[in-house]
């Protein structure tokens, strides 16, 4: 066993408990109730059912659950998405879940197909690095050589199709996809016998660990995909129009969440541990601290939508100009609201 999984002793938090034991100066202000000129009615429901990745940049979704109870909702449920051809827009569509952050551009292949979703704001920045084998220095290298996804579609292709018709490429002629189950595609990358690899936290920090390839981009830090959100937090669209007050509150707490994470790496790391969303707090806590939490407020997430809808249509992935998805999938009066509320 690696003894690193058990560098962090265990946190014994109680449902009240990770808000005592926040060390952060100003939590009050910060993870208290809500700060509002006039009272806020109730939450129209107290049930929200969020959505369970086996993603851990995520994390902001994962510890909400107390700040989630100051906003007045008692039935929280975190609904395991299952296999990876299950997406989350999909089960949003379909009335399975309320809420969820979500990967920006499967979500806006599934809103170009008609599923009543609605972009609500921006999570977090950079969750995926590419690796590449011995063949492959850079994502040009990619053409003709062979990748493993865990399906056509899946948001590895998605993104991986994005990034390499940024350069030029067309991933549906120039790139030999090939498909394997997750573990199946990391282990032969490990081999050799596929030439590149898109991780998603924890396997980025896993590699690079390991040593296994280089990273070629890694979107915390490399532009263009550094100055975009690479997940946003989506509502259904029948629960976004039927409960206005829920929706702000929910959305509240979770950049509270992800206020925290940026703040409290080592503490947030412990909690998901702790709470069983991830064995390894070793990873857990280096993505804590790679991956820009704090950047909801600075960040447009409508340029995000653009940015990713012209690099789907130019890979052929999306038929609608990015304009109409905006115009038809898009509700930003609770983000602006929290931006004048939260100032931080």
């Amino acid at each position: 066993m690696d003894s690193r999984r058990d560098t962090a002793p265990p946190v014994r938090f109680g449902r009240r408990g990770f808000l005592r034991g926040l060390s952060l100066a100003g939590a009050a202000g910060l993870l208290g109730a809500p700060r509002r000129g006039h009272a806020e009615p109730p939450p129209e429901t107290t049930r929200l059912r969020l959505i369970k990745s086996t993603s851990m940049c995520w994390a902001p979704q994962y510890v909400a659950e107390e700040l989630l109870r100051t906003e007045g909702f008692s039935d929280i449920t975190y609904v395991d998405q299952g296999l990876a051809t299950t997406g989350v827009s999909t089960m949003l569509a379909a009335g399975d879940a309320d809420i969820s952050m979500n990967f920006v551009g499967p979500n806006l292949i599934r809103v170009d197909q008609g599923d009543p979703v609605v972009f609500l704001a921006g999570a977090h920045v950079g969750c995926f690095e590419v690796f590449g084998g011995e063949r492959v220095r850079r994502i040009s290298d990619l053409k003709g050589k062979t990748v493993s996804v865990s399906l056509l579609g899946s948001t590895e292709y998605v993104f991986f199709s994005a990034i390499g018709a940024y350069v030029g490429l067309d991933p549906r002629k120039d790139i030999n996809w090939v498909v394997h189950p997750p573990d199946e595609a990391l282990k032969r990358f490990t081999e050799g016998t596929v030439d590149a690899y898109i991780g998603f936290p924890p396997r980025p920090q896993e590699l690079r660990s390991k040593k296994i390839g280089h990273v070629i981009v890694n979107s915390a830090a490399d532009r263009p995909w550094s100055q975009y959100f690479c997940c946003l937090l989506t509502g259904s669209r029948a629960f976004v129009r039927n409960n206005p007050v829920a929706t702000k509150r929910a959305i509240r707490a979770i950049l509270k969440a992800a206020d925290l994470c940026a703040a409290e790496p080592e503490r947030v790391a412990r909690t998901l541990v702790e709470r069983k969303f991830t064995a390894r707090y070793d990873y857990t806590v280096q993505m804590m601290k790679e991956l820009p939490y704090g950047k909801w407020r600075e960040y447009d997430p409508e340029d995000t939508l653009r940015f990713y809808a012209l690099r789907l249509r130019e890979a052929g992935m999306i038929k609608a100009q990015p304009q109409k998805l905006i115009a038809g999938a898009t509700d930003w009066r609770f983000l602006n609201e929290l931006r004048k509320e939260l100032k931080g």
